[in-house]
């Protein structure tokens, strides 16, 4: 089912405003740029009025000044038309490339810079009549259509206006002598120039948080738009259920093969199981190789069992071990003394086996830190610590 504008309710997400921006849709105000070209080009005639009179003035007095070895001369019209070309862009380049940093800086203070080649790529589904014409009369299109005929009367109307009350003075310009006439018309030019930008400035006002709003309702999204991103930026649940599922397969085997080289199975005695080992020339201290809850505990077990590796049931060292431990790394200092104990009577186990004198009698009671068991109790408390091979 196709989604409609009606189906767009949500706002949009910062990803869809980034791409929405790399794809040159940002929220531009065509009459800011308007008003600050215009402005900046009535600043500079308002600053500089007086040394473009005189420069006025000089430039039609060296024009209009000849004599007769010039009038014999054919290309005494070109010369003196080129000179004067080259004097007005001397003065006018200026003014038009401060206007159109002012117009770029405008754009910029609007939607800031976005440097992308994308509205330059060519889409030719844009050339379809049907579809240009509905494009015209849709919502922020019909906007922008009645806000530049709105635009353009009120500009009409205003240098109407302005010329109705102002024709007799530009009809008396005819009678004035030339510098007069300048000044006079440069005055008359500048007035009715502030008066264009006056109306420009208040549609900018009203412009600059119109295309905002209209930007933000262009790029609202709907529900089954929002999951699709959420899925795009966080994966499908599914597959990361599946893909953790597999590290932890996976982490388990590693764990499990670990188990046979251990050198003590600690355990809960089923909720937990925790496999030491130590390594006087290679380790600082005791590490945990594999630790196991539930299933993978009764799991460890059994392979320490058919591995030989001594058992002991010691639930607050066991609690301890698994609440504080993390695998491959070594213990923590406070659980040093615990470890210790269990870990002496591993080897005297091991050294009765192999001589072959007596097992040594009942398996230690570890005393482990109140605060370090989970349940808060201590191997004082344990009366059941024994002996499991």
């Amino acid at each position: 089912m196709a989604e409609t504008a009606q189906d767009r309710k949500l706002p949009a997400t910062q990803r869809r405003i980034e791409k929405a921006r790399g794809e040159g849709q940002v929220a531009r105000s065509r009459d800011l740029g308007h008003l600050g070209a215009l402005g900046a080009g009535v600043g500079l005639l308002a600053v500089f009025a007086p040394d473009v009179t005189a420069w006025l003035n000089r430039l039609v007095a060296d024009a209009l000044r000849f004599d007769a070895a010039q009038l014999a001369h054919a290309g005494t019209m070109v010369e003196r038309l080129s000179a004067s070309s080259q004097h007005a862009l001397a003065l006018l380049l200026p003014l038009f490339a401060l206007v159109v940093v002012v117009a770029l800086a405008g754009g910029a203070l609007a939607g800031g810079w976005n440097l992308t080649w994308e509205p330059l790529q060519p889409k030719f589904e844009k050339l379809n009549p049907l579809a240009g014409l509905k494009r015209v009369f849709a919502g922020p299109q019909l906007v922008d259509t009645l806000k530049a005929c709105l635009l353009a009367t009120v500009l009409g109307g205003a240098a109407a206006l302005v010329l109705s009350r102002q024709w007799t003075l530009h009809a008396q310009l005819l009678a004035m002598p030339l510098p007069a006439a300048l000044a006079e018309g440069g005055r008359l030019l500048l007035s009715g120039l502030l008066l264009l930008v006056g109306v420009l400035a208040v549609f900018a006002l009203v412009d600059v948080p119109l295309q905002r709003q209209l930007l933000r309702r262009r790029l609202r999204m709907s529900i089954e738009e929002v999951k699709k991103e959420m899925k795009e930026v966080e994966g499908n649940a599914e597959v990361k259920g599946k893909m953790k599922l597999r590290m932890r397969e996976m982490v388990g085997r590693r764990m499990l093969a670990a188990v046979p080289r251990a050198d003590l199975v600690v355990m809960n005695p089923t909720h937990y199981a925790v496999a030491l080992k130590y390594d006087e020339a290679t380790m600082a201290a005791p590490r945990v190789v594999a630790k196991g809850a539930d299933l993978l505990a009764l799991r460890m077990r059994d392979l320490a069992r058919d591995a030989k590796v001594p058992v002991l049931q010691a639930p607050p060292l066991a609690r301890a071990l698994y609440a504080h431990c993390e695998v491959d790394r070594e213990i923590p200092a406070r659980l040093f003394g615990a470890v210790a104990q269990v870990l002496a009577w591993v080897y005297q186990v091991r050294d009765a086996m192999a001589a072959g004198r007596p097992l040594p009698g009942e398996a230690p009671r570890p005393e482990v830190p109140a605060d370090m068991d989970p349940l808060g109790s201590s191997a004082h408390a344990d009366t059941a610590a024994r002996r499991v091979v």
